[in-house]
């Protein structure tokens, strides 16, 4: 095969910075296919800022910083930007990808027509042991009182591999996440590109919905498996961009514009069943609220929480981040640096592997 490639990988930000060295370096030492990278760098602090300059100059990547923070999407928009080749990959800077993973991807989009495809979502340390998701559901429905609710569920959430009880193979799905997601570059001709009025939260759901909507097709292929793997602790830069990530004032605005597109009421139940997960998300910022409730005992310990700690965390997280100015987007100031530069010769044809116990 043609040493070019097919596929461009956007490396981007998610919630904080810290895991960015070893993901990246998993990125570059385990794909061995060819590709070309584009890495964009959201307001990170300097020693990661200069990890990745130092970085950008010996692989030869393009690399795209923004002094400020800025939003999932608005990051994925501007590798969107540079793309030339016919696929985009996009990378969350805390996933540790397994050998294979992009040629899974790429085969499962060109044997199927896929416009969309995502892999197997692991999560958390040691690698590749315990599900995150595979795939699931995500519709726009009525309500038994014919109110229109934003559904979601993922399929195999949190399950430990060796518990599957039969192999997975690839299928088509509603949902992916955008842990890491390949998509055909042909597909942004009709759903146009990521739409940046979700700040922080449904925005995979939002994008799925679109695909659908215009006709294309979404799959997960479980022989390409990453990691999503965050790190234990948030400090500094990590907590500050971590709290603005999953603001109640970002959270606002992304259900603001849910409510718009598609007719959503804010106080439905769906809403306020994404809404309850970011705010308990978001308490993982505070670790001694679990040395608390560890305590207290779990009985007490969840009472406290629900009453106390969490009231009191938003209180605070809106005194922190105000609507008034965290509700439009961040500016963009972009600073580029290196041309691209593609890895490796060979794309080699994926070895048959399955998933689970008859693997």
């Amino acid at each position: 095969m043609s040493g070019n490639p097919r596929v461009t990988i956007g490396f981007v930000p998610r919630e904080q910075f810290s895991t960015t060295r070893r993901s990246l370096q998993s990125l570059l030492e385990r794909t061995k296919e060819p590709f070309d990278l584009i890495v964009v760098d959201g307001g990170s602090p300097p020693e990661v800022r200069d990890y990745l300059r130092q970085a950008a100059e010996e692989h030869r990547f393009l690399l795209i910083r923004n002094e400020e923070f800025i939003t999932p999407n608005q990051a994925r928009n501007l590798v969107l930007d540079h793309v030339q080749t016919r696929h985009v990959v996009f990378v969350d800077n805390d996933v540790l990808v397994q050998r294979g993973w992009l040629t899974h991807l790429v085969h499962c989009a060109e044997t199927t027509g896929a416009w969309v495809v995502g892999p197997l979502y692991c999560e958390f340390e040691p690698e590749a042991k315990r599900i995150h998701m595979f795939g699931g559901e995500v519709e726009i429905r009525n309500s038994s009182e014919g109110v229109p609710e934003y559904h979601e569920q993922h399929h195999l959430a949190h399950l430990p591999l060796n518990e599957l009880t039969a192999p997975l193979t690839a299928k088509q799905t509603q949902l992916i996440e955008f842990h890491t997601v390949l998509v055909q570059m042909k597909a942004f001709e009709k759903t146009g590109r990521f739409d940046e009025g979700f700040f922080s939260h449904a925005e995979h759901g939002d994008f799925c919905l679109q695909v659908t909507k215009s006709g294309g097709d979404i799959w997960v292929e479980p022989r390409s498996v990453i990691t999503y793997a965050p790190p234990k602790r948030l400090l500094g830069e990590d907590r500050k961009y971590f709290l603005l990530r999953w603001s109640e004032a970002w959270c606002g605005a992304s259900y603001a514009r849910m409510s718009e597109k598609y007719g959503v009421p804010l106080k439905s139940r769906g809403v306020k069943r994404g809404h309850r997960w970011l705010a308990r998300h978001r308490r993982f910022s505070l670790p001694w609220l679990f040395r608390v409730k560890r305590s207290l005992g779990a009985k007490l310990g969840s009472r406290f929480e629900k009453s106390i700690a969490a009231p009191l965390e938003t209180l605070w997280n809106k005194h922190r981040h105000p609507k008034s100015i965290h509700s439009k987007l961040p500016i963009l100031d972009v600073s580029e640096a290196h041309p691209l530069e593609q890895h490796s010769q060979v794309f080699p044809d994926p070895s048959p592997q399955v998933i689970g116990k008859a693997a």
